[in-house]
């Protein structure tokens, strides 16, 4: 519980069964922690979702996708072509400020950069998984 603003870039927020709210204000994206959040809120199984505000600097250069849920990407600032991998086709959507996205369940996405911003992300907590850009 928060008695007061945060930034949503610092301090994620895992949102979990009971309608619950937990600020996460030491997230990394390092693989010992991505595992201590997985444990921590596996109970939360599918239904956990991962909120947080990312910068979108550069191109990805990897794909990923969520197999246990839909994600959420609206665009804040900046200009970027989520391109997702649909049966072996590139089927890019094109995202400008104030537009936002889902993508699927289980669908490989990637996201490339033309002009830096942010992007707020509703995620599956679960599951995630990665793959090299090919």
């Amino acid at each position: 519980m928060s008695d007061g603003p945060f930034d949503l870039s610092r301090t994620f927020v895992h949102l979990g069964l009971g309608a619950t709210a937990t600020l996460l204000p030491d997230f990394a994206w390092s693989p010992e922690y991505l595992e201590s959040y997985r444990a921590r809120f596996a109970a939360d199984g599918k239904d956990g979702r991962l909120v947080c505000v990312v910068a979108q600097d550069t191109t990805w250069d990897d794909w990923e996708r969520h197999p246990e849920g839909e994600e959420v990407v609206f665009l804040i600032s900046g200009r970027v072509d989520v391109v997702r991998d649909i049966d072996g086709t590139e089927d890019v959507v094109e995202l400008r400020p104030g537009e936002a996205m889902v993508n699927p369940t289980g669908v490989w996405h990637t996201a490339r950069v033309h002009e830096p911003g942010l992007a707020l992300f509703i995620t599956p907590g679960e599951g995630t998984e990665h793959r090299p850009l090919a």
